[in-house]
């Protein structure tokens, strides 16, 4: 335990103690601990190197070259549920791992929602099939382009985890984050608002009379944000969770 503690803090990982106790955890023998510290200390995500990401209460599993569910996402799965616990209709949107749709699946109190997820990337459709529960449907695309016409005008609930990060900033993230979760995930365009833009072009077309779109946004980007909501047609709101440092935005169809 004091040597992989010693390698972690050399590597300059901040919660030293926590890794090591996780990554002695998952170790089957000295040679794969050895590894598994090696490739941490390299700059690896945790979770990468664990093979999982806790998210929810859940244990979601998280593949390399795939985005990593941010602890800060769980405001976004209380607040869609908080707002519409009756949601029978669930779309997880850019859906990565699929963490935010098997947490809503879990946390909303009906019998069983119908849920679909879609992303571009190959690798994150891969993740999201093992962690969605059964029966969900997932689908590999952009944005909307993917799902099934069914879906128009009957969906509750839209998670939508978008990227945000401005163009011009990406190279200031740490470099985990950069160099081994997919840009596509984290490049959110010239303000970081492009992909936002172009789901509340079209969300309202999907949603059901009071359904929800939901997406995190940074606190200084709130106003471009709620802009774009109503702009799309829907009524825009926000809410802010100083614990997480998170701002999740919310529009909701409100016309029949």
């Amino acid at each position: 335990m004091a040597a992989v503690v010693g390698r972690l803090r050399a590597a300059g990982c901040v919660f030293a103690e926590d890794e090591a106790g996780l990554l002695l955890s998952a170790a089957r023998t000295p040679a794969e601990l050895a590894a598994l510290v090696e490739r941490r200390a390299c700059g690896h995500p945790l979770e990468h190197v664990l093979g999982w990401a806790e998210f929810c209460g859940l244990r979601v599993a998280v593949e390399p070259g795939v985005f990593v569910p941010r602890r800060r996402t769980e405001f976004l799965v209380r607040q869609a549920v908080r707002t519409r616990p009756d949601a029978e209709v669930v779309v997880d949107l850019c859906c990565g791992s699929g963490a935010v749709g098997a947490a809503l699946a879990a946390s909303l109190p009906g019998c069983g929602v119908e849920l679909y997820a879609s992303d571009i990337e190959p690798a994150a459709v891969r993740c999201a099939l093992r962690n969605l529960p059964e029966g969900a449907r997932v689908f590999e695309g952009d944005l909307f382009e993917p799902l099934p016409e069914v879906l128009r005008g009957r969906v509750d609930i839209l998670a939508a985890n978008v990227p945000y990060v401005p163009t011009g900033e990406v190279a200031l993230l740490p470099a985990e984050a950069r160099e081994h979760e997919p840009l596509v995930a984290l490049d959110g365009g010239r303000d970081g608002l492009d992909v936002l833009r172009r789901v509340t072009a079209e969300a309202g077309e999907w949603l059901a009379p009071g359904g929800i779109l939901l997406f995190e946004t940074s606190e200084r980007q709130t106003a471009g944000a709620l802009s774009a909501v109503a702009d799309g047609g829907l009524a825009p709101g926000a809410d802010r969770c100083d614990e997480r440092y998170a701002t999740v935005v919310v529009g909701t169809r409100t016309t029949r």
